[in-house]
């Protein structure tokens, strides 16, 4: 069972702003009833100022989807269009002292719903028919456009991750291998990326920092040993172990020992492990079992 907050469940039982809004200038429809959810937010915009006067909602889901939709109401009243589009999926989800991993696509529906609400008061065509992006996961009817976009603004490094912020790949799991070539190709963008630093005016410009040297393959391989070593006593304690078999590019290919072999949080262990290496080595890798060696080769 899922640990709700106790605001969630107070957004569920009595949720704001339910039903249809009259007189509504702007309606954002998202999802639809065959994929699990669907959202119709609809606001009231004042034209002279875009200051949204008025939200309401209609939604078909999870209690965690009509909170969801409930906060969001909450949160855009008194915002002007301009300010509304800020509001993240993880706004909504701090706004709820925050939801279970699993349900975080439900705030990433209701951001879409806010962007396809103000689109369609502004006049624009917002496209929720994935023609901007290639279908990954048929199950759940997610493109490509939409994963890179929940991966790059919440900084998501797992397959697991994605299936909760977007539900992409929680039901046949064909779409896995594509959703670790967008990790792999955002989150390699992302450690890529130089990083901008603001420095206040002076009369005096600064030197800039020498850039951190790209480790050696050998450096590389060392340096990921070490991350695996500082993680080992934690397995230890559970009467568990891991071993790395082979470093191929940024695959890392692992055996998971004693308790941990076959362990019902097999997955979610490599996940985190995964998501160790990735910050400390800054650059992003995937932590596979070793039986996918072969099949790689």
């Amino acid at each position: 069972m899922w640990d709700y907050t106790e605001k969630v469940k107070e957004h569920f039982f009595n949720p704001r702003n339910a039903g249809p809004l009259a007189d509504a200038n702007a309606i954002g429809d998202v999802g639809s009833i065959q994929c699990g959810d669907a959202l119709r937010l609809m606001l009231k915009v004042e034209p002279t100022t875009e200051v949204i006067l008025d939200a309401s909602f209609q939604t078909f889901g999870c209690g965690s989807a009509i909170a969801s939709s409930s906060a969001l109401t909450e949160i855009v009243k008194g915002k002007t269009l301009d300010e509304a589009l800020k509001i993240s999926n993880q706004d909504i989800a701090a706004f709820l002292d925050g939801l279970p991993p699993e349900k975080m696509h439900c705030s990433v529906m209701g951001r879409e719903a806010l962007q396809a609400a103000i689109a369609n008061y502004r006049g624009e065509s917002w496209k929720d028919d994935h023609e901007e992006g290639q279908m990954v996961c048929k199950c759940y009817a997610v493109d490509s456009a939409l994963i890179k976009d929940v991966v790059q603004s919440n900084g998501l490094t797992s397959v697991e991750q994605v299936t909760h912020y977007t539900k992409a790949g929680g039901a046949c799991c064909s779409c896995h291998e594509q959703i670790e070539e967008i990790l792999v190709e955002v989150n390699t963008a992302r450690c890529e990326a130089p990083a901008i630093e603001k420095k206040e005016p002076g009369p005096v410009a600064e030197a800039e920092p020498a850039s951190k040297p790209k480790l050696t393959n050998l450096q590389r391989m060392r340096k990921i040993e070490e991350i695996i070593e500082s993680i080992r006593p934690m397995l230890l304690r559970d009467h568990g172990d891991i071993e790395i078999v082979d470093i191929v590019g940024k695959n890392i290919y692992v055996n998971l020992k004693g308790a941990c072999m076959g362990c019902a949080l097999e997955a979610a262990t490599l996940g985190s492990i995964q998501q160790k290496l990735f910050e400390d080595l800054g650059e992003y890798v995937r932590l596979l079992p070793a039986s996918q060696l072969e099949m790689a080769r």
